[in-house]
């Protein structure tokens, strides 16, 4: 045992009674307690990094669905953060067919300061009324007898805490330590989770000596092997957010030398100066089925609310954050924080992005079963609107005359194009049963099997191995 978490054990701990307690100041985090906050009640957000360093996440800063945020936080207050609202597309380099795509990004996109940003939903927090407690580490959750969720235990500079709330939000990102303590088992609460469904994400700040002539435009490659993709996001003209992710059972080490490679071969990337290196974990899975239990929810990362697709996720978050916030209301407006109560914040999830997701998960797992140079080949035959349709909607209409282009343009690879589209055909029959999400947990169970029975003819389709 250290010597802090000694003396932490002999100090006495000091308690704290807000009505929600939101673990975690990143989006998701921030635009809850902002919510709750507005409503006149107490929120107290729990960050573990310092006040100088909140905010600071490893991050694409490619921000899709610019134009929509919750109201709870101005987006006045956070559009000093948007460096560069010119992107209007993806340029998808594929260099096994000497091929560019370019690829139209449907709704108002922008790349922003990541840092900037995440200072400013703090302070749009703050300014909401909301306490902002940094330098505080959780450490475990309370419990009530019937299983209900009544608080956290945390310290701060070796200070024990103790916070006690009707409702903690648990936005503490991708594989929340809080979720290793909760028990789930009196609930519907998704704990079909573990570390294969998550990726990590490596990024660089990089600055460029001459504006780069794709500063409208998101550029995607794949990386050498199958386990990723690599992004040259432009924050501006000559400050590029330079990255990779890539599935958590790859080694990161050798394919973070894939982008160090990449770079020292990219003449716009001569002579430039590298400002910031960060890492981070994020899903690349379908959202929780239920990530409500009595007396807690979570959201964004922490309950897998990323396009797995794209590993896009900001603005779904701070949706997430107040469609849980306008539950957390309900619950101390009634008394009742039970499950029941808390549901409708999954059924707004599912309608208005988590279906969506569910569906895009599809294509992940098919890439798992086809070879690259096979699913490159069919990515370069596919037109631009198409390729960006299915990325953003979970589906696509293929008729006949692009069947016969792709054929065409795609001889020798015809045995991956139909596995596309007979997936295709699987992904639209999860999505149809996903806008039919139950609307009270007892009847998630049956909704559950009937989606395990699609899945299985997913895996089937694809021949990939079972996910989940």
């Amino acid at each position: 045992m250290s010597t802090q978490e000694q003396s932490a054990t002999a100090a006495t701990p000091e308690t704290r009674s807000p009505d929600v307690v939101v673990v975690g100041a990143g989006t998701a985090g921030c635009y809850a307690a902002a919510t709750v906050a507005r409503e006149g009640y107490d929120a107290v957000v729990l960050e573990r990094k310092s006040a100088d360093e909140a905010g600071h996440i490893a991050c694409g800063d490619a921000l899709k669905g610019a134009d929509a945020f919750p109201e709870s936080i101005p987006k006045s207050q956070i559009e000093p953060a948007f460096t560069n609202t010119d992107v209007d597309h993806g340029r998808f380099e594929i260099p096994q067919e000497d091929t560019v795509l370019e690829i139209p990004v449907p709704g108002e996109l922008a790349v922003i300061d990541r840092w900037e940003y995440g200072k400013r939903i703090i302070e749009g927090a703050d300014e909401a009324g909301a306490e902002l407690h940094y330098d505080t580490v959780v450490q475990d959750v309370t419990q009530a007898d019937d299983g209900r969720v009544t608080g956290v235990t945390a310290i701060r500079k070796g200070q024990p805490l103790e916070y006690e709330a009707d409702i903690v939000i648990d936005a503490a990102g991708s594989l929340s330590v809080l979720q290793d303590n909760v028990d789930f088992s009196g609930s519907t609460f998704d704990t079909n989770v573990n570390y294969t469904h998550f990726c990590s994400a490596y990024r660089e700040i990089v600055t460029v000596e001459e504006p780069v002539e794709w500063s409208d435009a998101l550029v995607f490659k794949p990386t050498e092997r199958a386990a990723g993709y690599l992004w040259y996001f432009p924050r501006t003209e000559t400050e590029i957010n330079a990255g990779l992710g890539f599935q958590m059972t790859e080694e990161p080490m050798e394919l973070v030398e894939d982008l160090k490679r990449d770079l020292e071969n990219r003449a716009e990337f001569d002579g430039a100066q590298v400002d910031d290196k960060l890492g981070a974990a994020l899903p690349t899975r379908r959202p929780y089925d239920s990530a409500v239990h009595p007396g807690y929810m979570a959201v964004g990362d922490a309950a897998g609310h990323v396009n797995p697709t794209t590993g896009g996720g900001i603005a779904g978050a701070a949706y997430a954050g107040k469609y849980a916030a306008d539950q957390a209301i309900e619950a101390l407006e009634t008394g009742d924080c039970g499950e029941a109560t808390l549901w409708r914040y999954n059924q707004r999830v599912m309608d208005h992005f988590g279906a969506r997701y569910a569906a895009l998960d599809v294509y992940n797992i098919l890439s798992t079963a086809v070879d690259v140079d096979d699913l490159m080949s069919l990515l370069a035959a596919m037109p631009g609107d198409k390729l960006a349709e299915a990325l953003y909607s979970g589906s696509t209409d293929i008729g006949t005359k692009l069947k016969v282009e792709a054929l065409l343009k795609s001889r020798g690879h015809w045995g991956t194009i139909w596995n596309l589209y007979r997936t295709k055909r699987r992904a639209d029959e999860l999505l149809a049963h996903y806008e039919n999400y139950p609307s009270h947990p007892g009847a998630l169970d049956s909704w559950q099997d009937r989606r395990d029975d699609l899945m299985e003819q997913v895996y089937e389709t694809t021949g990939a191995e079972p996910k989940y």
